[in-house]
């Protein structure tokens, strides 16, 4: 029984190194963006039907930028899902797992809850914090490239671009985007989710700074010239 148990393990060590497994483990992040990329297009197309632009004016516009990098933010995510190098290293446990699923999929529930009635400048406040996480998060992804994951794993050391100004660019474009989010379903839920999830995001942050670190040497030095992800705070 013992050995059974231990030839098992070894198959599944052997699978979690192999090609198939990676290309697995691509698959649900990919079905993701692919399937609210298209839901995006359809909502996009509905809301440019149904709309009258000469009386929303600006509103208008920003709705349409909105949508718009929504749909270029879940594109390029998918595309760079797709061409991702395999990792060098992953992290062990379920708690780095755990803590990658939650921080990123976790807000997305603010959904169930009902959308507030927001006066211009608050939901103009809204619609500009989504607009800039999701331009800052496209291009952040097209930095990114290959090295893109969700879990804590380390594929290739990026310190340029804007990971020259913070560690985490990606977190904090979409923190900006998630915080647009609740704003427009804000209620004391939307607010808790929010707060675990940032509770969540800065454990990952920890995690994937700890394998990287591990992968590679000149993380040290980087770490301690660059910023978590507030220059000169944090």
């Amino acid at each position: 029984m013992i050995t059974s148990y231990a030839l098992a393990a070894s198959h599944l060590i052997a699978f979690r190194k192999s090609v198939a497994y990676d290309v697995l483990m691509r698959l649900p992040i990919l079905t993701w963006s692919i399937g609210l990329a298209i839901v995006s297009v359809v909502e996009f197309a509905h809301y440019r039907q149904t709309a009258d632009p000469n009386t929303q004016g600006f509103v208008y516009a920003l709705n349409i930028a909105m949508r718009i990098s929504m749909i270029a933010y879940l594109v390029i995510l998918g595309a760079t899902v797709a061409v991702r190098k395999p990792p060098l290293r992953r992290a062990c446990g379920a708690e780095p797992r755990i803590t990658a699923l939650c921080g990123s999929f976790l807000i997305t529930a603010i959904v169930l809850f009902p959308l507030r009635d927001l006066s211009l400048p608050l939901g103009c406040l809204s619609t500009s914090l989504v607009i800039f996480g999701d331009f800052i998060a496209t291009i952040v992804l097209v930095q990114l490239r290959g090295s893109f994951s969700i879990m804590a794993e380390a594929r290739q050391l990026i310190t340029s671009g804007t990971y020259r100004i913070v560690r985490h660019p990606l977190y904090l474009a979409e923190e900006f985007a998630t915080i647009g989010g609740v704003i427009q379903h804000l209620s004391i839920w939307t607010s808790m989710l929010l707060l675990v999830q940032i509770i969540c995001q800065v454990r990952r942050m920890t995690n994937e700074e700890a394998i990287l670190m591990d992968t590679f040497s000149e993380y040290q030095t980087y770490k301690r010239n660059t910023a978590r992800i507030i220059p000169g705070l944090y």
